[in-house]
């Protein structure tokens, strides 16, 4: 079970609380983390990566235990503790300003 937390807009877009939780087949990685939370949530389709390239939204970043994976191949394995659950997905929005 994959544990994923959302920033508050996409919370309240999909319904849902501060961490949702997927079944997501192995090899786990961010494709295949996105591609499950939008077949769950499908209202979220097009608000992580767009509709046609799947690419990352500009103001969203990727994190996997700590690090910034968002500039990493999407396709790329996730660490095994984001696999187990024991650590969370976390998808942060990005802050601008100036």
């Amino acid at each position: 079970m994959v544990r994923i937390t959302l920033p508050h807009h996409l919370r309240q877009l999909a319904q849902v609380g501060t961490e949702v939780e997927l079944d997501v087949a192995a090899p786990v990685s961010v494709s295949s983390i996105l591609d499950a939370l939008e077949a769950r949530y499908p209202m979220l389709k097009g608000t992580i990566r767009d509709h046609v390239s799947h690419k990352r939204r500009a103001f969203l970043r990727f994190f996997a235990c700590g690090e910034d994976v968002s500039l990493d191949s999407p396709d790329s394995a996730l660490p095994d503790s984001i696999a187990r659950g024991e650590e969370p997905f976390m998808v942060v929005g990005a802050i601008a300003g100036g």
